[in-house]
Formats: structure tokens, C-alpha cells, sequence
């Protein structure tokens, strides 16, 4: 096959090694740099301008979702694939929105790894038959994905905030983490609660989890 980097970002230690030996076994492919989390990934396709960046979609510190929108603006000759052990109609909208290239069940990765990082590196698509089926559903059966939860999908930075909050980060380490004022903080997380119809933090760990935002 056609030599080819590649980077591989899951905070599970022993999915990024299992990942890296399938990925390794293939003449020509090499493993360029290894993340534990959605902001190292960014970082390290930065810096090594992978052909392909297999990310997890539930990361701490930055989940797969923003991971992939800050690659695919400053790492442009990578080309995302989105890893995930659930299949999401409302996921599956976002990670395309976000630019990602691919969809892979972790439960598929196994025998479709390969395929898949082999597709993506000649510019096509590559989804599990799973998610394939929901992308036609959702397109071609009722013109397009169902809106998300009673109050429409997140901004990017609301769903950055969100798993922040989810992770239990406080207003103030969100302010922090996101270089804005502490009132900020509060009016996005005020915002969030209002838009999505959430009655207390609860409800919106609840949220998290179920769309893949933060691990359970």
C-alpha cells in the first residue's frame, strides 16, 4: 500500500495501542504520534500534518467533535476519522458538520480499520454499515436529520462547555479554560440550560453521556 502517517487519539491506553499494531501491520503505514486527549490530538496533528487522524469521540479536555474541527482548519491535509463505541443520528450530523471524513464503530475496528483509513486516504467516505443506514435514513427518508432534543443542537462552543461542566469543571475553571470572564461562563451555562430545557447540572451530565459528549 501507499505510505501513509497516521494519528491515533483515544484515552483508553490499551484501545490506542491495539489501534497502533493494526494500524502498524500494514506495509508503508506508520504511526506518527499517539494522544490521550481531544487537545494533545490537535496538537500533534499540528505539528506531524498526518494523512489521517483516527480520533475517539469521547475525550476529556477537548472531545473528538471540536478535536476535528480544529484539525480540519489547521491541519488541512488531515483527514479525519471518527471513532465511537455508539451510533448517534444526532452524532453522526455533528461529526460531518465538523468535517470528519469517516465514522467508525469500535466494534467494527477490529476488521474495518484498515478499509477504513485506506478509503479516507483516497479522498472517499468511510462509515460502519450501521451508520450508513442512519445517514440514509436521515437524508435521503425524511430530507434530512431530525433536530436535536427539544431545544435544537449546541453551538460548538456550547457543547465545549457542556463537557466541561459534565467533566466537573466549576464556572470559574471553564472561564479559565476558555480565556473568558467568569460572567461569561455563567450566561453560557444559563444559556444552555434555558435552550436545551435542562432542570438542574444533572440533567445536563444526562445529556452528555447519552450524546457522547464525556464517557459514562
Amino acid at each position: 500500500m501507499k505510505k501513509a502517517s497516521i494519528l491515533i487519539a483515544d484515552d483508553h491506553e490499551l484501545v490506542r495501542r491495539g489501534l497502533s499494531a493494526v494500524v502498524s501491520e500494514v506495509d508503508g503505514w506508520h504511526v506518527v504520534a499517539e494522544a490521550g486527549d481531544g487537545r494533545a490530538a490537535v496538537e500533534l496533528a499540528v505539528q506531524h500534518q498526518p494523512d489521517v487522524a483516527v480520533l475517539d469521540l469521547a475525550m476529556p479536555e477537548q472531545n473528538g467533535l471540536e478535536a476535528t474541527r480544529r484539525i480540519v482548519a489547521e491541519a488541512a491535509h488531515t483527514r479525519v476519522l471518527i471513532l465511537t463505541a455508539h451510533e448517534s443520528e444526532q452524532v453522526v450530523r455533528e461529526v460531518l458538520d465538523a468535517g470528519a471524513l469517516g465514522y467508525l464503530l469500535k466494534s467494527d475496528a477490529g476488521h474495518e480499520l484498515v478499509a477504513a483509513i485506506q478509503a479516507l486516504l483516497e479522498g472517499k467516505p468511510y462509515f460502519t454499515s450501521k451508520v450508513a443506514r442512519l445517514i440514509l435514513k436521515g437524508y435521503l427518508g425524511s430530507g434530512g436529520f431530525s433536530a436535536a432534543g427539544i431545544g435544537g443542537s449546541l453551538s460548538p462552543r456550547e457543547r465545549e462547555i457542556v463537557q466541561l461542566l459534565a467533566e466537573g469543571k466549576t464556572n470559574k475553571e471553564v472561564a479559565r479554560r476558555l480565556g473568558i470572564t467568569v460572567k461569561t461562563a455563567e450566561t453560557h451555562r444559563n444559556n444552555i440550560m434555558r435552550k436545551m430545557g435542562f432542570d438542574s447540572l444533572a440533567d445536563l451530565v444526562r445529556y452528555a453521556v447519552r450524546n457522547r459528549i464525556v464517557d459514562a
